[in-house]
């Protein structure tokens, strides 16, 4: 359990909060008399959404619930995990999606295990490159990909900002 905090601006597109509010400007620009009725997305559809991501990585969480705060940016989930695995893949596919800064995280494990290091992407990485930091072996990406699977869906296909978990070796 924790807080942790991601690029707000780096992600996953899934809901046209920017997008919306451009609009909005636009509309409220070529008509300056009457202002254009707000498209902000609400905290419950964006709470929705971040919850069918997390449903979309079939993980073992019971009672997931996900809660938005769109004015600070901030995820809240709670549930019951089966594994650390489960709980860590929740967190990082919530705090992967562009708009989320943060993540309060109130999971509670059925089975205890040790917690991955989370490692943000920088420029010029690799899952090789990567694995040769972390475990002196570039040969170890793998292990890497399959801990972010199913949201990594390519082994080659990582971006700056992107957070990922890496398990103890």
């Amino acid at each position: 359990m924790g807080i942790f905090s991601f690029a707000k601006d780096i992600g996953d597109k899934i809901f046209n909060r920017d997008d919306a509010k451009h609009q909005a400007a636009q509309e409220t620009h070529a008509d300056s008399a009457t202002p254009a009725a707000s498209t902000e997305p609400s905290a419950q559809s964006v709470a929705n959404l971040l919850l069918q991501r997390i449903q979309q990585q079939h993980l073992n969480i019971s009672n997931l619930k996900v809660k938005y705060n769109g004015a600070s940016d901030t995820a809240e989930i709670s549930g019951t995990a089966k594994t650390q695995a489960d709980r860590e893949k929740a967190i990082i596919t919530v705090g992967n999606i562009q708009n989320v800064a943060k993540v309060i995280d109130n999971i509670d494990i059925e089975e205890d295990a040790p917690e991955s290091t989370m490692y943000t992407v920088k420029s010029g990485d690799s899952l090789s490159k990567i694995a040769q930091e972390v475990y002196g072996s570039s040969s170890e990406y793998m292990k890497i990909f399959e801990a972010n699977k199913p949201m990594l869906s390519d082994p080659n296909k990582i971006y700056p900002g992107q957070v990922l978990r890496i398990p103890k070796p």
